[in-house]
């Protein structure tokens, strides 16, 4: 029901904290959407979750945490690319 992003994703905020791909570094320069090292020992979630305050909800809050780590509020999210 609601609009798409600009990346055509639907509903990205609230649910679950989710795991990114990147590694964690401190700054990241190169833009809006910046890639983060090759390898490290923290990996980037972002947003928030049913646990979180409304303003943690939002793309822009970026964490850190150990990637063995598991929550109930931790997650990742699928997205299907149609052809």
């Amino acid at each position: 029901m609601k609009k798409p992003n600009p990346w055509g994703l639907h509903d990205m905020h609230g649910n679950v904290l989710e795991w990114c791909e990147d590694w964690y570094e401190g700054s990241l320069s190169g833009g809006s959407d910046p890639k983060g090292p090759s390898a490290g020992s923290l990996r980037v979630i972002r947003g928030g979750s049913w646990r979180s305050h409304a303003s943690g909800c939002r793309s822009a809050i970026r964490s850190i945490f150990f990637p063995t780590y598991r929550y109930n509020n931790y997650g990742f999210r699928l997205v299907r690319v149609l052809l």
